[in-house]
């Protein structure tokens, strides 16, 4: 059998695509759990702006667990942590979990890490989002680190690091791309055949997105799609979320798994361009159109390639 703590020792960091929609980002964290998390784990920290898809992937990676302020703006009051010393017996709660920058509006910040501190002396669990800023207070690291981005990150930091700052600096810069790509990648479905509409999904690539399509390559004319999804994004029309399966773009509705991951107008989108041909992919029989924002440049053949520093 693999001995799971002497591989986590070893483990650096990994990498993985940050997806679109609730069921993808649920789905990666139940992987990241299995992956991943230890049972001695107690902190665990989450890193990332609002609108990145941290507490889904909290909720993927412990299910179950009550979120103090969830999606859906149902907030847990009082906070369950800040009373931990009360909470003894059989039926206290384990896992806690708090979100600091929704907190630090009603709990000073040093009364926060002093209520995560006791919580940890009891050998409770506690899942923080925003944890690089209760870090400074908290003087401790988490044991296990996830930072959302364009990319999601999981590390598990040592004596020489990452420091949540560090984590930070690259998660919030590169969201920008992601939502960047989300909204091309929805404005582009809105100028696909309506017969096409029906059989693509949604899948991804660095600094773009794809649209893939199983069987029959799609008859598409990716000049006009292109220039129309131009056009709109002159237009500068705003774009806001409706609800978990919609997203408004000007005054035109538009299905969307991913409504909480967009900027806020289409004028925000920053060079986009289409791949001007289609990738077939022969192990899973799927064509793909893929499409790219933001100002790095890569090769059509390496998209995803690892830069050595």
């Amino acid at each position: 059998m693999f001995n799971v703590s002497k591989i986590q020792q070893n483990h650096r960091y990994s990498v993985y695509f940050a997806p679109r929609g609730s069921r993808r980002m649920y789905d990666l964290g139940v992987q990241i759990a299995q992956l991943y998390l230890s049972p001695s784990d107690r902190l665990i920290g989450f890193i990332g702006e609002a609108g990145s898809g941290k507490s889904m992937l909290v909720k993927g990676m412990f299910p179950g667990l009550d979120l103090t302020n969830d999606d859906e703006g149902v907030n847990i009051r009082p906070l369950p942590i800040l009373s931990v010393d009360e909470q003894n017996g059989f039926y206290s709660p384990h896992t806690y979990h708090l979100d600091i920058r929704f907190e630090t509006g009603f709990t000073q910040m040093h009364v926060l890490a002093d209520a995560i501190s006791e919580a940890l002396a009891r050998g409770k669990r506690v899942i923080v989002e925003h944890f690089d800023l209760i870090y400074p207070f908290l003087k401790r690291n988490a044991h296990l680190l996830i930072g959302v981005g364009q990319e999601v990150i999981v590390t598990r930091p040592n004596l020489f690091g990452p420091a949540p700052s560090d984590l930070y600096e690259i998660v919030s810069r590169s969201l920008r791309i992601r939502q960047m790509a989300h909204t091309a990648e929805d404005l582009c479905e809105r100028y696909l055949p309506t017969w096409e509409t029906r059989r693509f999904q949604n899948d991804d690539v660095k600094n773009g997105f794809v649209l893939a399509f199983q069987g029959d390559a799609p008859n598409l004319d990716l000049d006009d799609i292109e220039r129309k999804v131009l056009h709109d994004i002159e237009l500068d029309l705003p774009v806001s979320y409706v609800d978990e399966n919609h997203v408004m773009i000007g005054d035109v509705l538009h299905p969307c798994t991913g409504p909480r991951t967009h900027v806020p107008s289409t004028g925000s989108v920053k060079n986009f361009r289409l791949v001007h041909k289609l990738f077939f992919d022969a192990e899973s029989n799927r064509h793909l159109l893929v499409g790219l924002v933001g100002d790095e440049a890569e090769p059509e053949e390496d998209l995803n390639r690892i830069k050595m520093f």
